[in-house]
């Protein structure tokens, strides 16, 4: 019935979505099995994409040639930069997403893609010779042969939805959860682990009262995610603000008793950085209220998402407490909230690949390491879905360094600390984050993508048009000059000190009060010389003027890190050996098996007199 594949893709999430294009445009033959056709690509929490370092990631996915900034280009509904008013690391792009439109745009474009197979069922096992991949065997019986396994299970193994003291099996809303896996693996030598996730009530918007809130548009001229030439937005609808109070805490206390995250139901830990508002309430008990976003879920849809609310607690209690938040009180509740417990596997046990250790040609991708969110996820699907390809035609394994992409740090920490609690990005984890802006990513990683075949030819000669143009402007802003007479009104009017002899444009940025902006706004010989350039090259440049020193001192950093990257540790080496170590760094190492120097330093729990030790006995 079925032919072999190069790759199976076992799940339709982000990552699985990622994962089975990346393998396909690579030219491997793919099957993406999903348990519901029509929930490719399902957004099961907010219908958002971006924000803080999130968006790093989906730019740098669309830099490689990954689809997720175009289907969000396509369908989103509201954009914002977030984080405008701090340094140009921090900027990070984000939007409402419509939903619905979301999970149609990526499913049509794995339609139109002819390497791309599907079938609907559930997996219920992987097929293993000589630890080997094979293929995976399904609820009916069915094997399907394939070189590499690529698993993106979501929150749907062995998952357990929680509301109040009711509890059922369950990977989503309404969905049944996915069996038999884990067992499998675990007698296979794998260790595993539960964590939770949360979900708030869904709302109709026609029941709120948008007066008593506060109105948050999206940005006057939109970006986009992609650097392709998807649609500008040039519409869209806002979100509202509005914010708990004493009732309402009230009121979501009088159901903790019931609570399965107070009653130790839940055993798995939940997402530290976005906790639910019981646990808000229990952990700032000095805060009288919190906040509350309220995201619609698409243009033509009523329904709503209540962003802040993420709630477990009975369905009465929810209902109850959500009608006394300003805004909400003819609220009509779509579904309650839930929390979500289901299995994942430490990702110490992958390959920085994700190829895992123990059986070759088996990948793991997004919430299954131990991560959450849609672009973690994605992104290590993008990768999976690459080295997948590449071990199937027998080409290098593709890993992108800390210094590369906010991809290789995610995957590096997954791989070398491992993680306990739901891994999620944030700019802080990244020591290059000057070097790795959103605004950069094509640059970056863009030539990359097209020395792969993932990437078009198209793609490198508008990032080499870029680049030539960002290094005109640069000339430019060196030989422009204005005379104080033109200067130093302006200069007044900002509040920064004058100047006394003709002044070169590259100088005056350095400033951190002058912007390009308002230098064309003052001076018709700034304006004149930006029409010749697109806004993309005018922001860039800008950013290397301001940046310069900072970003040359990450450079050398970066370089003087990427050296120890190449110290290859042999594969079969014993750390044991090694007298000298201490035992949590022998045990460490041995489970790691980090391939270089540098991947060893970053072993949690290896101190840096073993790296000397190390050093010596490898004889570097």
């Amino acid at each position: 019935m079925f032919p072999e594949y190069d790759v199976i893709v076992v799940g339709g999430g982000h990552a699985g979505c990622e994962a089975a294009h990346a393998a396909a445009q690579l030219n491997a033959k793919v099957l993406l099995i999903t348990m519901d056709m029509g929930k490719i690509a399902q957004m099961s929490c907010n219908p958002a994409m971006g924000g803080v370092a999130k968006g790093q990631i989906v730019r740098e996915i669309d830099a490689l040639g990954g689809m997720s900034g175009i289907i969000t280009d396509k369908t989103m509904i509201q954009f914002r930069m977030l984080n405008r008013s701090k340094g140009a690391a921090m900027w990070s792009p984000r939007c409402q997403s419509d939903r619905m439109r979301f999970a149609e745009a990526w499913r049509l474009a794995l339609e139109q893609n002819p390497n791309v197979d599907f079938w609907q069922e559930m997996v219920t096992g992987i097929l293993i010779e000589n630890h080997q991949v094979k293929g995976v065997k399904t609820s009916m019986g069915i094997e399907i042969k394939a070189k590499s396994v690529i698993l993106t299970s979501g929150t749907f193994m062995n998952g357990i939805i929680h509301i109040g003291e009711k509890q059922f099996g369950g990977g989503r809303a309404g969905e049944r959860a996915s069996l038999g896996i884990t067992e499998q693996l675990e007698t296979l030598g794998f260790e595993a682990g539960r964590m939770k996730t949360g979900t708030p009530p869904r709302v109709d918007g026609r029941s709120l009262d948008y007066s008593k809130m506060e109105e948050q548009k999206g940005d006057e001229i939109p970006n986009k995610f992609s650097f392709t030439d998807t649609p500008a937005l040039k519409e869209q609808r806002s979100c509202h603000i509005t914010y708990t109070n004493t009732e309402v805490h009230e009121v979501l206390q009088t159901g903790f008793e019931k609570s399965p995250m107070f009653q130790g139901r839940i055993k798995g830990l939940g997402p530290r950085y976005c906790p639910s508002i019981e646990d808000k309430i229990n952990r700032f008990a000095e805060r009288d209220r919190h906040q509350v976003f309220v995201e619609p879920e698409g243009w033509d849809t009523v329904e709503v998402y209540v962003n802040g609310f993420s709630t477990s607690l009975p369905e009465d209690v929810q209902y109850k407490a959500m009608r006394l938040i300003p805004g909400f009180e003819q609220a009509k509740m779509f579904r309650p909230g839930y929390a979500i417990e289901y299995d994942y596997f430490p990702p110490t046990q992958l390959k920085l690949t994700l190829e895992t250790k123990l059986i070759e040609n088996l990948f793991f991708a997004g919430q299954i390491n131990g991560t959450t969110g849609y672009e973690e996820a994605a992104c290590q699907g993008l990768m999976a879905g690459i080295n997948a390809a590449q071990k199937i035609f027998e080409k290098e394994a593709f890993v992108l360094k800390r210094s590369d992409a906010y991809i290789g740090v995610l995957i590096d920490d997954l791989i070398n600390k491992g993680t306990e609690e739901p891994y999620r990005m944030f700019t802080s984890r990244a020591e290059y984050r000057i070097l790795l802006r959103q605004d950069n990513a094509d640059e970056r990683l863009t030539p990359i993508g097209h020395a792969l075949g993932l990437a078009s030819e198209e793609r490198l000669k508008n990032v080499e048009k870029k680049k030539r143009e960002t290094i005109e402007l640069l000339s430019t802003f060196k030989k422009t000059k204005l005379k104080p007479e033109q200067l130093n009104p302006f200069l007044e009017n900002l509040g920064t000190a004058t100047v006394k002899e003709t002044t070169p444009l590259l100088t005056l940025l350095k400033r951190p009060q002058i912007t390009l902006i308002n230098l064309a706004e003052a001076h018709a010989e700034v304006a004149e010389l930006l029409q010749v350039y697109g806004i993309e090259v005018q922001e860039e440049a800008e950013i290397l003027v301001k940046y310069d020193t900072y970003i040359e001192k990450e450079q050398r950093m970066a370089e003087k890190i990427s050296e120890l990257e190449d110290f290859k540790i042999p594969a079969d080496f014993d750390f044991g050996a090694i007298k000298g170590f201490s035992k949590e760094s022998t045990e460490k190492l041995n489970k790691i098996r980090p391939a270089t120097i540098g991947q060893a330093t970053r072993v949690s729990g290896v101190r840096p007199s073993d790296i000397s030790i190390l050093l010596m006995y490898l004889g570097k």
